[in-house]
């Protein structure tokens, strides 16, 4: 299993305190009553498991904050998008961070490669590529309600995903928050650059892959989605790709994403 960076405690942290401190050092809204718990305890699944707190960041800054106080308290975090998975990825025992009212914004439409904030809901970066003759193709039946920082956790697909994959074929980048602050950007793996951690972390992954890639070969399932932990198998077959960061997001939290637009397909006559 993937250990993570910092011990963990799985006991109810003293939320009272938690707020509190939550409070005066965010830009943000801090959600601990019992109301706000028992609605973000339940998601589009069966599941329900009541959160610690909620934290609504305004800015990335405010959420980095949030990141680095729960890391030192060694309180569990959950980004979160709009709920609308049906196997409980957004519900759980930890600090929730809610991307999907402030942090929404579409930063750059350059080409076929947008940069938007997590919060992005799908159908709005389709209404803005639109204009442009483009699209987002991992077309969940969610769209409405659906966010890109979501997807790229879910590793999503859609209906037309046979032609034009999942999210892990069409997400060029992610920047996110580690634990400890830093910022970094997941990009493909054979890219040079990034801080000396970051680049810590790709050898380890790289070695790891080498180690295991007979057994990666025999044994890893051959399917066009997987969303339990680290795409290892990717390594070797496309260079590296940042959804190595896997469905738990247990190395950092995002705050950036570069989905890749595609050329809308032409309508078919029948």
């Amino acid at each position: 299993m993937n250990a993570p960076l910092i011990p963990v405690k799985f006991a109810r942290a003293n939320g009272s305190a938690l707020a509190a401190r939550l409070r005066k050092d965010l830009d943000a809204e801090i959600l601990f009553d019992r109301a706000s718990r028992g609605r973000y305890s339940t998601d589009a699944s069966i599941y329900q498991i009541e959160p610690i707190g909620i934290v609504v960041p305004r800015s990335e800054e405010a959420a980095r904050a949030a990141i680095a106080l729960a890391a030192a308290e060694g309180v569990p975090i959950l980004p979160r998008g709009a709920g609308s998975s049906q196997c409980g990825q957004a519900v759980g025992a930890a600090l929730i961070i809610d991307h999907t009212k402030y942090l929404k914004r579409i930063l750059e439409v350059d080409g076929e490669r947008a940069v938007v904030q997590p919060g992005v809901v799908l159908d709005a970066l389709n209404a803005a590529l639109r204009p442009k003759g483009l699209w987002f193709p991992v077309d969940v039946s969610t769209s409405a309600q659906a966010t890109i920082g979501g997807m790229a956790g879910n590793n999503s697909c859609g209906s037309r995903s046979i032609a034009y994959g999942n999210m892990v074929h069409n997400v060029l980048a992610i920047e996110a928050c580690t634990v400890e602050g830093e910022r970094w950007r997941f990009g493909r793996l054979d890219e040079p650059g990034g801080p000396p951690a970051y680049r810590a972390f790709v050898a380890k992954l790289k070695a790891l892959f080498e180690r295991e890639k007979a057994e990666i070969e025999a044994r890893f399932p051959k399917l066009l989605r997987k969303v339990a932990g680290y795409n290892l198998d990717l390594a070797g077959r496309l260079g590296g790709h940042p959804r190595l960061l896997g469905a738990a997001a247990s190395q950092a939290v995002a705050h950036t994403a570069a989905p890749r637009a595609r050329r809308l397909p032409l309508p078919e006559v029948l």
